[in-house]
């Protein structure tokens, strides 16, 4: 078992192989994300150019903040994208219905674009998702945007970024996968399954749709934010484990300009020691 599961918040700084910023508390998180979105455009917009954003739907915290200050500060998202990096599917592989309470599709509508004012809010063309049918069809539309500004997201339980899950492949082929459908781990249904189903991991969706790692490698900046406590374990093989396929969030660490945030409470160790005293 490797050390750094052990390591307190000094020296986990120390042993990063990626930028770490610790935080106060959670929503210390969610407003750095935010405001990181929204100087970002800020400044695009000054420039009068597009701004480019992978986002999630999960970690979720920052987008009422974003939406607030977008509304307060007459923010102009016109020359936003907005790219969903995936979404779940049904048996079938189709999108979930827009009524299935776990649609990211619709959670994006329900809380994000709806509660944009009308005025400043992106047009449907620019809130773009992945399409099961047309995996390559994001990717080709990425490639005529000309660039990702920033890529922003989470650390899953296996390490994946969007739901590009462990592979048994090199670094260099993994990096290499496009927005493609898939299966989902059974550690990854199961985890989702206690924050979105109070643990019925039967309900979980099998399949999705995600951005591939090629993209989101080939962004300007990455941008990952993690809160929860069983995060403590997975930030540190993040930043401090080996590159590897099999536990992908790795491959950041040869990212120019990847970063992870956290809260103080992610910074204590994943456990002191498995031995007792």
């Amino acid at each position: 078992m490797s050390d750094y599961f052990t390591y307190d918040a000094s020296e986990l700084v120390k042993h990063a192989h990626m930028r770490l910023t610790i935080l106060e508390t959670a929503q210390d998180v969610f407003k750095a994300m935010a405001m990181d979105m929204v100087t970002t455009i800020t400044k695009n917009n000054a420039n009068q150019e597009r701004s480019v954003f992978v986002v999630p739907v999960g970690p979720v915290g920052h987008y009422p903040i974003f939406v607030e200050l977008v509304n307060q500060q007459k923010l102009s998202l016109k020359q936003v994208w907005f790219v969903n990096m995936d979404e779940y599917l049904d048996e079938s592989d189709a999108y979930l219905p827009l009524n299935h309470r776990l649609s990211f599709r619709s959670f994006m509508e329900k809380n994000v674009y709806s509660m944009i004012d009308p005025e400043l809010v992106m047009p449907p063309s620019q809130r773009l998702f992945p399409n099961p049918k047309d995996p390559a069809a994001l990717d080709k539309k990425l490639d005529e945007l000309g660039k990702i500004d920033v890529c922003y997201g989470g650390i899953g339980i296996t390490g994946h970024v969007a739901f590009n899950e462990p592979e048994k492949v090199s670094v260099e082929e993994f990096s290499m996968r496009q927005t493609r459908v898939l299966t989902i781990s059974p550690e990854t249904r199961t985890i989702n399954s206690v924050g979105d189903l109070n643990g019925a991991i039967e309900a979980m969706p099998k399949r999705c749709v995600t951005i591939g790692m090629r993209q989101i490698l080939s962004a300007k900046r990455v941008y990952l934010a993690c809160f929860r406590d069983w995060h403590r374990a997975v930030v540190r093989q993040a930043v401090c484990g080996t590159v590897s396929a099999m536990f992908p969030v790795t491959l950041l660490q040869q990212h120019p300009n990847a970063s992870i945030t956290i809260p103080a409470s992610v910074a204590e160790p994943a456990y002191p020691s498995l031995l007792h005293e």
